[in-house]
């Protein structure tokens, strides 16, 4: 009897270790075939905290040509971000203050010096709710990275001018008057 209790207790922790382990695994690994999912793993949403900066917003270059925006406050230079570069193009919002003395309210997360820019001087920076440059290639059009005339081409053969999907639907007239002043049947 002695020999049956250290082998009923290996087999118990060996469940327990597969029972703890299972959901980690499965919440780490993409499910191909869940709706609404492509199979890709999602990113993680980083926490961000509120921050109010004050100083001068200062501009410079990057290699890629793209304009970064910084301000420094406390000895610590911030990277101001307003939405990515290929959107705004020369239209970048916090271009008009390179050069002035600024209080910016933002997000940050913990160990970031770049800073989501909400408002310049208690002015929003944009309209609240989804960013206009969200929705991928599809809502923005030309100016998105992966636009492509042959991704447009598609999409119009498959959809017409109709997209999204379902929002140019006709309805059917149930017995109301048609175009001709008669009505339909139902």
């Amino acid at each position: 009897m002695n020999r049956r209790r250290p082998i009923v207790l290996v087999v118990a922790l060996a469940i327990l270790a597969i029972v703890v382990a299972l959901p980690a695994v499965a919440a780490e690994s993409p499910q191909p075939d869940s709706p609404g999912n492509s199979g890709k793993a999602k990113k993680a949403k980083v926490a961000k905290d509120p921050i109010t900066l004050s100083g001068t917003v200062a501009s410079s270059t990057d290699t890629e040509g793209n304009t970064t925006y910084t301000i420094n406050d406390g000895g610590t230079t911030y990277v101001l971000e307003g939405g990515p570069p290929w959107f705004h193009g020369d239209n970048h919002p916090l271009k008009q203050f390179v050069g002035d003395s600024v209080t910016i309210a933002g997000q940050k997360a913990t160990d970031s010096n770049e800073v989501d820019v909400e408002t310049v001087n208690g002015t929003a920076l944009r309209a609240g709710g989804k960013p206009p440059w969200a929705g991928g290639w599809k809502r923005v059009g030309e100016g998105h990275p992966g636009w492509s005339q042959e991704k447009a081409d598609r999409l119009k053969a498959k959809f017409g001018d109709c997209f999204p999907p379902g929002q140019c639907k006709e309805k059917p007239n149930r017995g109301g008057p048609n175009a001709d002043g008669g009505t339909d049947p139902d």
